[in-house]
């Protein structure tokens, strides 16, 4: 007797990423066989954003929703023309959430006054539609802090997505009672051990899981893939870390991070 599909609810995927150009079916239709049901595709520009919005219906079983916001690599082409056309995406039936925002000052792509600006408009502008956000942070964490604690009462829901910081970064985001989004950098064992020890930090009701494909193809696949291109079809590899340092099983996981992305983005459980 096999076993019952997982269930699984993917809630960061860019899958408008041109490497899926060749292969985007073929792509639903294996994460639909491994029990990935849910995506949402991530929208990180404005061409992203309505792509993904475009993309997002029902396709080979799988259900596609979208986020639509501007990463803090692009944070310089903020301007209020763009906020009226994410104004205007946050309508769409299938967008159900603002971002990927935040900050980044890892790489520096686009100054930190401009990263900061951006993702402050972003926020507000998500408090006036009362849309939940899908925020970004890496090597900016109490400047994160400072902009969106003021705002955090105000928004319909937060998730902080690819967690990658310190447990005390974590402990952080646990007191603010955000969610927090896992992705394959926890099977990672060069760079992401750490996270083995603090995931259990993350209450049951807060914890979702990600592949943020193309990127951070898990480690622990065997065999592994010839390809490095992840896709959400890896998101139970992503899972199973999850379970396993959790002391948790592979379903529980599952059942607990698929209720939470219903909860906060609106889908059906």
């Amino acid at each position: 007797m096999s076993a019952a599909p997982l269930d699984l609810t993917d809630i960061g995927a860019n899958l408008h990423h041109d490497s899926f150009d060749p292969d985007r079916d073929v792509v639903l239709q294996r994460a639909a066989a491994a029990g990935v049901s849910t995506i949402v595709v991530t929208g990180s520009c404005l061409d992203s954003a309505i792509g993904a919005a475009e993309m997002s219906g029902t396709r080979h079983g799988v259900e596609l929703y979208a986020t639509a916001g501007l990463h803090p690599h692009h944070a310089s082409d903020w301007n209020t023309e763009m906020a009226a056309c994410f104004r205007d995406l946050s309508q769409h039936p299938r967008v159900v959430s603002l971002g990927e925002c935040g900050l980044d000052y890892h790489r520096n792509f686009s100054p930190v006054t401009a990263q900061k600006q951006a993702f402050a408009a972003q926020l507000d502008l998500a408090i006036e539609t009362q849309m939940p956000v899908f925020l970004h942070q890496r090597d900016a964490h109490e400047d994160f802090l400072e902009i969106l604690k003021p705002r955090l009462d105000e928004l319909a829901g937060v998730v902080v997505h690819c967690f990658t910081g310190t447990a005390e970064e974590l402990a952080d985001y646990v007191a603010l009672n955000v969610y927090v989004g896992i992705t394959g950098w926890i099977c990672d064992e060069r760079r992401g051990a750490h996270l083995l020890d603090c995931v259990s930090l993350i209450p049951d009701e807060r914890l979702l899981i990600e592949t943020d494909a193309p990127y951070l193809l898990p480690r622990t696949i065997r065999p592994r893939p010839k390809s490095r291109r992840n896709e959400p079809v890896h998101l139970p590899a992503v899972a199973q870390c999850v379970a396993d340092a959790r002391q948790q099983s592979l379903k529980h996981v599952a059942v607990i991070t698929r209720a939470n992305a219903a909860a906060l983005f609106g889908l059906h459980a």
